[in-house]
């Protein structure tokens, strides 16, 4: 079964790479020819692919044709190395727009797998809005809704529990950026049956290993990981600072620091994908390498966190 999984993967990948003439020339590296690194989601068994794309700032670009087609060749990058998740919401601003745009020039590949959230303090409007946003992305049904950041989250949930019912979507969730929300999170995960969370955490920001992660193992509820690089002030005050990579990162295939530190977040073994966000071509495939080859375990997790102390 999951042999046949990999075929049908690798098949919807060699597809992705053909997009690429949809958008013209592009310097992006050629389809890779192994599999990226896959999870279960807990409540399914469906293989993930680790490293997602958030849409947050990145593809807020408005009406503008030029960057519209900038931000579908990133996309273009995503989906051809081997990428699933891509995640929006109506707090966006164009994103979701865009998104569509970007989407309908690639044919909306077969492998997307749509996470989408509700955003609005009137519980009464959790269909209509998803509906909504479903328009913008032109797609019939998300694979994933979640109530962004627990926004009027109990009316919110009843309705997409009942959606997920009706098929209307395939999983639901909720989530939060942050940490004044910890307990609140945590109590919803304890008292409803969610398939994801969405939460922050990164090399810096870790106080979710104390409980929200070991929950969410417990309790077999997928997690995403949002702001993995603090919003790129991470990545970006590493190099700024010309930090080097320790010389063992090779071993574990990182290759630069976007690669050791999503690395580092999607080795934890409560950790389904991480959804870092990007403007360039060149950045999504340091992002995307990520994915690929060995994850660090335990040991060298410990290791990793003790170098980049030490800088």
């Amino acid at each position: 079964m999951i042999r046949d999984i990999n075929r049908r993967r690798l098949l919807k990948l060699l597809i992705a790479g053909a997009t690429a003439a949809a958008i013209g020339p592009s310097n992006a590296a050629p389809v890779p020819v192994t599999q990226p690194n896959h999870k279960q989601i807990p409540s399914s068994g469906e293989l993930l692919s680790i490293i997602g794309m958030g849409t947050w700032r990145t593809f807020n670009v408005g009406s503008d044709r030029l960057l519209r087609d900038d931000r579908t060749r990133v996309l273009e990058a995503f989906f051809r190395n081997g990428g699933q998740m891509v995640d929006s919401s109506p707090m966006y601003g164009s994103s979701q727009d865009v998104l569509g745009y970007a989407l309908n020039k690639l044919g909306h590949p077969e492998q997307l797998f749509s996470a989408d959230k509700v955003w609005t303090w009137d519980g009464d409007e959790t269909r209509e809005q998803a509906a909504n946003s479903a328009t913008k992305w032109n797609t019939e049904r998300f694979d994933l809704l979640q109530v962004h950041n627990l926004v009027s989250w109990e009316p919110h949930l009843e309705t997409l529990e009942a959606m997920k019912a009706a098929g209307k979507v395939r999983y639901l969730g909720i989530t939060t950026s942050h940490e004044r929300r910890h307990q609140e999170f945590e109590r919803v995960i304890r008292t409803h049956e969610l398939d994801f969370v969405q939460l922050t955490y990164n090399i810096i920001d870790r106080q979710v290993e104390e409980r929200l992660l070991p929950l969410a193992r417990e309790k077999g509820v997928a997690v995403i990981v949002n702001r993995p690089f603090r919003g790129g002030g991470l990545v970006k005050g590493l190099q700024r600072a010309n930090r080097p990579l320790p010389g063992w990162a090779g071993e574990i295939g990182c290759h630069n620091w976007p690669q050791f530190l999503l690395k580092f977040i999607v080795s934890h073994p409560a950790v389904t994908c991480a959804i870092p966000a990007t403007t360039r071509v060149e950045h999504m495939e340091e992002n995307m390498g990520a994915a690929y080859g060995e994850l660090p375990d335990e040991g060298t997790r410990r290791r990793m966190l003790a170098y980049f102390r030490s800088l």
